[in-house]
């Protein structure tokens, strides 16, 4: 069953935040266009990582329902948490400024990582997704090997 979908910027990353916190990739995707500009601030060579397989850019609307199974595969349910801190808009952009707190399922490690989140919506849709992220704190919650990986 589709629902409306809000047309203002603020009203579509509301409606986003609030579909991410629910939890259903299916839903989450419908709030994005058919093809968007999705991009992750990673350097490229840690892009497909097998550890972090969510962590690269998309194209599409079915990559965004794949970037939320993805990123829920690969974390422990229940053990996640997101403070939204603010969120700016500026006509079709938006920006949202929080952090994350996740536990990495393959090691065990939780970890926290601030982020900002710019958005741009068109005709009640995302078009750009570009997240800004501490990759620093991801790659250590996930790393197996060497002094990132140790307990």
């Amino acid at each position: 069953m589709s629902s409306v979908i809000p047309t203002t910027t603020r009203a579509v990353v509301e409606e986003l935040l609030r579909r991410i916190g629910e939890g259903d990739p299916g839903r989450i995707a419908e709030l994005y266009a058919e093809r968007s500009d999705w991009k992750l601030d990673w350097p490229e060579a840690e892009h497909g990582r097998s550890a972090t397989p969510w962590i690269r850019h998309r194209s599409t609307r079915a990559d965004a329902a794949d970037h939320y199974r993805d990123l829920a595969a690969h974390h422990v349910p229940g053990q996640a948490a997101t403070e939204i801190e603010r969120i700016l808009v500026d006509g079709d952009d938006a920006v949202v400024l929080g952090e994350i707190r996740q536990t990495a399922r393959s090691t065990g490690r939780p970890y926290r990582a601030r982020f900002a989140l710019h958005l741009t919506v068109e005709d009640g849709l995302v078009t750009r997704h570009h997240v800004y992220e501490d990759s620093l704190a991801v790659a250590q919650a996930f790393a197996t090997e060497g002094p990132a990986g140790t307990r």
